[in-house]
Formats: C-alpha cells, structure tokens, sequence
C-alpha cells in the first residue's frame, strides 16, 4: 500500500495550525512588555542579547512536547507530582509555571496561587490549607509560592512571630519528608534575580498599565526590605535544603533562558517514558436524511467585529 500523503488543503491547515501555535507563544512574547520606548530602551541596554527568538520557540516547543509525555507517564502510572516555585517579586516564577502549563490538561496540570488566609485559616495548623491541594494518583500540582510564605514574606512583613517562623523550620522538613513517605516527588526551585534586575522589571510594571496588576504594595515593601528578604532566604535554605527535597536555584535574570533551563531541569527529575496508548480514529459522521439543522435567532450569536 502506498503511504498516505495529505493534500493540499490538509497541508495549508496544517501549516495554519502550526503557524497559530508560534503566534500564541509570540503573543505571550510581545506582551512582555508593552512599554514606553525609553523604558524598552533602558531595559535593552542593561541586558544582553538573549536567545534569538525562534530559536527559542524551538527549545520550547520541543521542552513543552517532553512536558506532555511526562503528562502522560504521569497519569498512566499514577504518579504524584509537587513542584513548589518560590523567590523574589517579578523573579519569573509565573513566566515559566505559564510555559509549563500551556498546553497541558489542566486536569492533569494545575496551579496553586493562594490568597492570604483567612481569620479562620490563621487559627488551624499552618499547614493545613496546603494538605487539600496536594496530588491524587495521577496528577501535576505546580504551587506559585507556597508554605515558605510563613519563612520569606509572613516572616519579613511582620505576619509571624519569631515563635511561629521557628516552628516552620522545625516542622518543614518532617511536613516535606512524610510527602515524599506518601509517595509524592517534591521538586523545590528559588527563582534568583539581582536587586539591579528587580528594580528594573518593577518599574516595567509601573509604567505598564496591562501589568500594574501585579504590583501589590507588599510588592513594594520587597524593595524596601531588600536585604531582610536576603536573610531570610538564606536562613531557608540552610534550614529546609533536606536529601529528600532540595532546592534548586533558577538564575532568573534572562527570563527566556531561565524558562528553558527550568523546564529541561524539572523533566530530568522523572524517569518518564513513553507509555502505551489506545489508536485513535476519527469515526465516520452519522447521517441521518431526515434531521434539518435549525437556524437560531440572530441576535444569539456574538457580532463580529473583528
């Protein structure tokens, strides 16, 4: 039998599909930032030259495909997956959780991002709002900050005691050994930037009306306490770097690299394969003479404007 071959309007919606999926990551791109040119031009000259673009859409995409065979060997296998990302205001961390999940089954996938805890939520164990959004068999949990808030902001900020941080760093790695006890793979990343760089993207944000969303006034005060974070930092990794879950840190000045070097790093954690999959065919469309489509009332449908 001779190999099949796709036509040519097969090929050309191949080829749009392919092209739609580079758009989406340049998208991204594009949004990062939309700033004024004085600004892109200080943050330009303070850089150097990164990854050529398409070169980096390249690694990413072939990274994001090993992500959904790590996806599928993840499920197949029931495996239980934490990946805690923490570090400074604007290090990044968000940038590659986006890269990571972005064309992954969120029901597979999901992230965690918590908001400060409720009056209700300060009275239990500290722990214990974190417990509920740990992985079942078969499921990737990404948390964007995670229990090391009680030793980096809660602890800077004022919001914990030095009783209660030094409760944290006695009971952390007991929390995190029984995780990896039940069966959890517990990857810990510090994403790392200089003080120079976090200035700099602070100030992208600042002027950047589709991100000052993302500036808190404790965002602010992260500036102001600079070295008190610093301390803390170092203070958490000297007291939670444990064998059974390490820290890894994420050089995080180029963000392009970072993402790269993050995602290559946390698929070499997992001893994934490819895993036995069902053929999938597109079964033939039922038709039957005497079912006529309805047409809907016009004003159901959304205007096209674009």
């Amino acid at each position: 039998m001779s190999e099949l071959k796709p036509n040519s309007g097969a090929r050309d919606w191949l080829e749009a599909e392919l092209a739609d999926t580079l758009d989406e990551d340049y998208e991204l791109e594009i949004s990062e930032p939309a700033l004024s040119l004085e600004i892109a031009k200080i943050y330009k000259e303070s850089h150097p030259p990164s990854i050529e673009r398409m070169q980096y859409f390249r690694d990413l995409l072939r990274l994001q495909s090993e992500l959904i065979k790590l996806q599928s060997w993840v499920a197949y296998h029931k495996k239980k997956v934490v990946v805690v990302f923490e570090g400074r205001d604007s290090a990044g961390k968000g940038g590659v959780i986006k890269r990571i999940t972005q064309r992954l089954n969120p029901r597979i996938c999901r992230v965690v991002a918590l908001p400060a805890p409720t009056e209700r939520e300060k009275s239990q164990w500290y722990f214990q709002r974190y417990v509920p959004h740990l992985p079942a068999g078969g499921e990737i949990v990404l948390f964007d900050r995670s229990w090391y808030n009680r030793s980096g902001v809660e602890r800077v900020m004022g919001f914990a005691g030095p009783d209660q941080v030094e409760e944290f760093f006695h009971d952390v790695p007991e929390f995190e050994r029984m995780l990896v006890r039940s069966g959890i793979t517990l990857v810990k990343y510090w994403f790392s930037i200089t003080d120079e760089e976090q200035q700099m993207r602070f100030l992208m944000r600042i002027h950047d009306p589709m991100k000052q969303w993302k500036l808190s006034p404790m965002d602010l005060q992260s500036r102001v306490r600079w070295e008190q974070y610093t301390k803390a930092k170092e203070e958490t990794f000297a007291r939670t770097n444990i064998p059974e879950a390490p820290w890894f840190i994420v050089e995080g000045n180029d963000k392009k690299r970072a993402r790269l070097n993050c995602i290559d790093h946390l698929l070499q954690q997992f001893p994934y394969e490819e895993v036995p999959h069902e053929e999938i065919t597109l079964p033939e469309r039922v038709f039957n003479p005497e079912y006529e489509r309805q047409v809907l009332p016009r004003e159901l449908y959304v205007p096209e404007k674009y």
